[in-house]
This record gives structure tokens, C-alpha cells and sequence, in this order.
């Protein structure tokens, strides 16, 4: 299984290259690969936090929306790989009350908020960061929220053999028309994460948000892109800046976006999961789709704002 990534991206610094970054790009609709650059041979790479929506598709398939009247915001929330501000915070204390369950319940660990403002906010207050800071955090709260309609064992939710990520591991699977093993690990938050080769990522992602039982899921991410992501994230500035796509981020230089007037996806992953590299490839590459008109700064600055080289993609 040889793998060739291609050269996407250069730092350039008074015309001399300082940094190079690799990676595959893959346009696709639902029966094939449409235009690719590198060639990933379907190796299997892991979804990370790209499987946030997937996952949480099983809050309609067991009616749990309806349970527990959940908002569009609270929705967006459980797909998010969010910022930690105030707006997160706020909407993942309101699913806690609802499901009846403690902060402490959640397993995904702690770790300061994404947002720099959030940080800064908070060592001036002497606020503590709290596990709901955790960009994880809604996905956690959907998996508990699942397990108490349905009676399941809380404490152990994380564990693969659990009735919930058994659950969830057939539901990825028939999404993303997986139809052999693939490895599975532990996400960065505890939790059981799959793999499997990036044109069944964007598979997965199209069979979701095109499909009409999941309709609540995709106006959730259209009409809140801020609780998807936040300050300074990608996922948001793609929605934000569009009128017609999906976005998610992921860990390991992952990004995939959704078209949903063309019924088209695009898949991004860097190599080296540089995430600056990542943004400007992804938004390069939809404005040369003409999916969207997205600005981004191409250039190298000093402190002192002093132009002194580029960022240039190879698309």
C-alpha cells in the first residue's frame, strides 16, 4: 500500500522556501472520486473529530431530538469540536440539566478553551477551566444523553463494547459504506475513534447531509456555525462565508465539506496536520470551485508587520 502525497503547500521567505507541507485533496460525490491530488492508495486514516456529525446521527435515529426537545444550537453543540466561550459553556450546562446527569459524568478530560479571549478571560476573572471547556464536550454530552434514554450504563460509555459505540460503530460503518475492518483507537478525548480510507470519510458525510431524516443536523451546522467551532476556527469561517456548505474539522490535518446544492464533497488532510496549511488549502481550494469567495491572507509578516515572503498553495 504506497501512499504519495503531494507537495500542497510553501513558506516562502525572501524567495526562499522555509516550510513545505504534504497532503491529499479529493473531490467526490457519492459514486466516485471526481479530482484528487496525491494518491492515498485507500489507506485508512483516522476520522478524529470528523466523526462528530456521524456520530451524533444517532440522536435521530432513536428520537433522542425529540426526547429531550433539543434546540438547533444544542444540536450543533453535540457535532462540535467547539472553542470553550461562554455561548459553549452555556449551552452544554443547559444539556446537563436536561439529561439529568453531572459534569463529572463526562470522561473527555480537561484541557484550557481553544479561544485565546476565553483564556485570557479567564486568568483575569481566576475562572477554572471546567471539562465542559473541552472542544469534545458536546459529543460527550450527546453519548450520555443517548445512554440515559436508553438505560445504559454511564460510567462506561467510553469503552468499545458498550452498547453505545457498538451502536455507534454500525452506524459509521453503514454511513460510510465501510464493508471490511478497519483499526480502531482512542481519540484524543478517550473515546473509541475509526478509520478508514478518505473517500468513505466524504461518503459518510454526503449519505448524512443529504439525506432528508437528517435535515435538523445540517440546518444545525448552517444556522450555527459558531457553536460548530468559534473564535478563530475554520469550520466556522467556511459556514459563516458560504450559503450552501458543511464543514467540520478534525485532528491529524483533516477537514471535509459539503456542497449541498451540487451534492458534492471535498476531503483535506495535511500530513504534518499544520493547521494553518490546512485552512488556506481548504479555502483555496473552494474558491477555485467557486463554492465560495472566502479571503485569506497569503502573506509572511514580522511582528512589526513587515511583509517578507508568502504562503502559496499547490492545487
Amino acid at each position: 500500500m504506497i501512499r504519495t502525497p503531494e507537495l500542497l503547500v510553501e513558506y516562502k521567505r525572501d524567495g526562499l522556501v522555509e516550510q513545505e507541507h504534504y497532503g491529499y485533496i479529493m473531490l467526490c460525490d457519492r459514486e466516485r472520486i471526481i479530482e484528487s491530488s496525491g494518491e492515498s492508495a485507500n489507506y485508512p486514516f483516522f476520522l478524529r473529530s470528523c466523526a462528530k456529525p456521524l456520530q451524533a446521527s444517532l440522536m435521530i435515529d432513536y428520537g433522542m431530538d425529540k426526547e429531550f426537545d433539543l434546540t438547533e444550537e444544542e444540536i450543533a453543540f453535540c457535532c462540535a469540536s467547539h472553542a470553550g466561550e461562554k455561548v459553549h459553556t452555556r449551552v452544554a450546562d443547559g444539556l446537563i440539566e436536561k439529561f439529568c446527569i453531572k459534569e463529572s459524568d463526562l470522561k473527555c478530560g480537561v484541557h484550557d478553551p481553544l479561544s485565546k479571549t476565553e483564556r485570557k478571560s479567564m486568568l483575569l476573572s481566576g475562572d477554572k477551566v471546567r471539562l465542559v471547556h473541552n472542544n469534545c464536550s458536546g459529543k460527550h454530552l450527546f453519548m450520555l444523553g443517548l445512554c440515559r434514554m436508553n438505560g445504559w450504563n454511564l460510567k462506561t460509555y467510553d469503552e468499545l463494547n458498550h452498547p453505545l459505540q457498538q451502536e455507534i460503530k454500525k452506524k459509521i460503518y453503514s454511513l460510510c459504506e465501510l464493508k471490511k475492518e478497519y483499526p480502531i483507537t482512542k481519540d484524543g478525548c478517550g473515546v473509541p475513534i475509526h478509520s478508514m480510507p478518505l473517500f468513505n470519510m466524504v461518503k459518510g458525510y454526503l449519505n448524512l447531509f443529504l439525506d432528508p431524516k437528517y435535515e435538523k443536523i445540517k440546518h444545525a451546522f448552517l444556522n450555527q456555525p459558531y457553536l460548530i467551532g468559534g473564535e478563530d476556527r475554520t469550520d466556522t469561517k467556511l459556514i459563516y462565508n458560504s450559503e450552501e456548505l458543511v464543514a467540520k474539522v478534525g485532528a491529524g490535518g483533516l477537514c471535509i465539506v459539503v456542497n449541498t446544492k451540487t451534492e458534492e464533497g471535498l476531503i483535506v488532510k495535511i500530513c504534518d496536520c499544520d493547521m494553518k496549511a490546512r485552512e488556506l488549502v481548504v479555502i483555496d481550494s473552494l474558491n477555485n470551485l467557486h463554492w465560495a469567495e472566502i479571503n485569506a491572507d497569503h502573506t509572511l509578516k514580522t511582528l512589526h508587520g513587515d511583509i517578507v515572503g508568502e504562503i502559496v498553495t499547490h492545487l
